[in-house]
């Protein structure tokens, strides 16, 4: 037996909790913040690495997030297509779907973030053997871009001036330790892999839907939407290694969730 709301203006269950959690997290971050206390930092997804990293931040990961913008367009999608396939496959499916997309979210996740901090953590070797301004100009340039502070780059220029000083090597390397270290003590915070996975089944459900893009104004159908979201996606994991967002994240949550279905689709010809 399936799902059906009262009306197609209600908002089924799961994605109704959903939505309160998100917001009361949200604003728990926000009043505990006051008191010295950042559930993001005790919530959020370390690297293993990290002295951070609990288990239980596989989970709870999803359910928060860095600011009201951050939260409102991941629970406007959430809402937007969420509800149709609960509507559809109904709450115990849903949630599960909802579940097991966010957790394969963060699993490719984690797996790319060790790729890349195994390779930086190799080039911090390398230059502690043979500490340079030049390979301390490229490790910040690889591994900060524009973000990197104005007295980084003066830095390295006065270092470059001497480079066989003593006093700038020991900044140096210590400088290069801590950028390793606070690359593995970032966490990751947001229910992006999940929504991605949502977008995904939307699309593999209701191909031939047309949907309405803000910018620019024109329909698309949903097959095109989602193919075109994670092609874009894949680019920007690629090219946007530094943006703070985890592109790979959400390509994690669109595959597991291309699985999954599948995966029901085999053991059930009316699997929705």
């Amino acid at each position: 037996m399936q799902y059906r709301p009262t009306s197609p203006y209600s908002i089924p269950p799961v994605v109704k909790n959903l939505i309160m959690i998100n917001v009361v997290m949200l604003v728990a971050t926000w009043a505990l913040k006051s008191r010295g206390i950042d559930l993001n930092a005790i919530l959020g997804l370390y690297f293993p690495g990290s002295p951070n990293f609990r288990s239980w931040q596989l989970f709870t990961h999803m359910f928060m997030h860095a600011n009201i913008g951050h939260l409102f367009f991941n629970m406007f999608a959430l809402y937007m297509f969420g509800k149709v396939l609960e509507m559809v496959w109904g709450p115990k499916r849903f949630l599960i779907y909802f579940l097991v997309t966010g957790l394969g979210a963060a699993t490719l996740h984690l797996f790319v973030n060790y790729l890349e901090i195994s390779h930086v953590a190799k080039t911090v070797d390398a230059f502690v053997n043979t500490p340079s301004p030049e390979l301390l100009n490229a490790f910040v340039k690889a591994n900060l871009g524009s973000s990197a502070a104005p007295w980084v780059h003066d830095f390295i220029n006065k270092w470059s001036e001497a480079p066989a000083n003593p006093a700038y090597i020991q900044q140096g390397t210590e400088l290069v330790q801590r950028i390793f270290e606070e690359m593995i003590n970032i966490p990751t915070v947001g229910a992006s892999g999940a929504v991605f996975g949502i977008l995904l089944a939307f699309g593999m459900l209701f191909p031939n839907t047309e949907l309405m893009l803000l910018f620019p104004p024109v329909p698309i159908k949903a097959k095109y939407f989602v193919a075109g979201y994670g092609l874009i996606e894949l680019y920007l994991g690629f090219t946007q290694t530094n943006s703070g967002v985890a592109h790979f994240a959400h390509l994690g949550g669109m595959l597991f969730g291309y699985f999954l279905i599948r995966y029901w689709n085999i053991r059930s010809k009316d699997f929705y």
